[in-house]
């Protein structure tokens, strides 16, 4: 899969924040312009257990924490953005933090629902987006 106008990635691929920051130009793990999701981060909590995301019922799915770390998350601009692609349909490139400067591609995943829950282990509110991997998006 090709992304942006030099790199080819394949699911699986480890790449280094040099790589990814060509995709992904923010340190948050929602980049959006212009109320349009661009792409996502995760580490799924292993890294920063303030977002902990996590697989659903099968490895094609991810309940993926929206943005905020403290407090109740609002519906500020990166999770309506998430919000927003639901719609739309469109696939944006997933990367895993695995460690310091290696990133996992996940490849393209879509965003198809959004709830706004109580997170007991946190005792907050937050916004859970469901993603789905889009199976004819990469090799």
């Amino acid at each position: 899969m090709i992304l942006g106008s030099e790199v080819e990635l394949r699911v699986g691929d480890i790449v280094t924040w040099a790589i990814v920051s060509g995709i992904h130009r923010s340190r948050n793990g929602i980049y959006h312009k212009n109320g349009r999701l661009i792409s996502l981060l995760t580490d799924f909590g292993k890294i920063n257990p303030c977002y902990p995301d996590f697989h659903g019922g099968t490895q094609d799915v991810i309940h993926y924490t929206g943005s905020g770390r403290r407090g109740n998350q609002k519906l500020d601009a990166p999770n309506r953005a998430l919000r927003n692609a639901i719609p739309t349909g469109h696939a944006v490139p997933l990367f895993n933090k695995v460690s310091v400067n290696r990133w996992e591609y996940l490849g393209r995943w879509t965003v198809v629902s959004a709830e706004y829950v109580f997170d007991e282990s946190r005792e907050r509110m937050v916004w859970r987006f469901e993603l789905r991997k889009c199976p004819i998006c990469d090799c």
